[in-house]
């Protein structure tokens, strides 16, 4: 419980402190979103997590970190498909669902 805890703060804070560093959501941020989606979702499987708290959590790292409502669109169906893939490796992640 408290390896989860440590990595769903960590993560939080990391995508907390990158939204707060742009007013706007650049194609950086967007890129950034969608590696620390990939990190979080790689993570949270490997702590077993359900698919739909995982959704839950990084869902909401996303909507604290994008600003325009069609970049967490299409962040939240990247991180449904990401969910939804048997791969729990993070780099394996940030290159199908990331480039």
């Amino acid at each position: 419980m408290k390896k989860t805890l440590i990595a769903v703060v960590s993560i939080s804070v990391a995508a907390f402190a990158y939204a707060k560093s742009s007013a706007t959501d650049s194609s950086a941020l967007v890129l950034q979103q969608c590696k620390i989606s990939a990190e979080a979702v790689s993570t949270l499987k490997g702590l077993r997590y359900g698919n739909t708290s995982i959704r839950k959590d990084v869902s909401t790292l996303i909507h604290q970190s994008l600003k325009t409502p069609e970049n967490r669109e299409i962040a939240q169906k990247t991180l449904n498909l990401m969910v939804d893939d048997r791969v729990s490796d993070v780099r394996t992640l940030e290159g199908k669902y990331c480039s």
